[in-house]
């Protein structure tokens, strides 16, 4: 396994770039297990993320990016999609979960399971119900949550002591709101 690819080198400067993001340490045995499943290698982005870290975190918890998972973030990109999107290993998914955030959104890959473009990320928006098209792949996608604006994507669901109420939430719990936030 080669991890001194361009992947791992493009992870790594946009991960140097960020202000409210904390990588989570890579924890080895489930890293080799989920890239691993997920069959690719470590010079692409996924692979590099799977590899080099359990996740992302931004905003403090608001948007988490799967990576390999850890005790903090208990679901790794591979694993948790295991029984979701496909039944066994090696199955093509109609669908790759890749990230989601506390509203209970979540972003996928489409592998044929949305009307759309294949290979573009899809956001499932908890107060529509339905799956938008992000227009981007998943290299683009990861640019987007490192450096890109997130406040400004998520702004009319934020109040104003949004980061105290979302740093009392643990990785693996999202908010439900009713009514749903408009």
């Amino acid at each position: 396994m080669d991890t001194n690819k361009p992947g791992r080198e493009l992870v790594e400067e946009r991960l140097n770039k960020l202000k409210t993001s904390e990588i989570l340490p890579r924890d080895e045995s489930r890293a080799q297990s989920e890239l691993l499943g997920l069959q690719v290698t470590t010079s692409s982005p996924m692979g590099a993320l799977a590899h080099g870290s359990s996740g992302i975190v931004i905003d403090g918890g608001w948007l988490r990016v799967l990576g390999s998972g850890c005790e903090q973030m208990k679901r790794g990109i591979y694993s948790f999609n295991l029984g979701k999107s496909f039944s066994e290993a090696g199955q093509m998914p109609s669908y790759l979960l890749v990230a989601d955030d506390i509203l209970g959104g979540f972003f996928a890959i489409n592998g044929g399971a949305f009307y759309g473009k294949a290979g573009n990320v899809f956001y499932y928006a908890p107060d529509s119900g339905e799956w938008e098209d992000t227009q981007l792949a998943y290299s683009q996608f990861l640019y987007w949550a490192l450096c890109g604006d997130v406040s400004k994507f998520y702004e009319l669901y934020r109040w104003e002591r949004w980061r105290d109420d979302v740093s009392k939430f643990s990785l693996y719990r999202v908010m439900f709101v009713l009514p749903p936030m408009l």
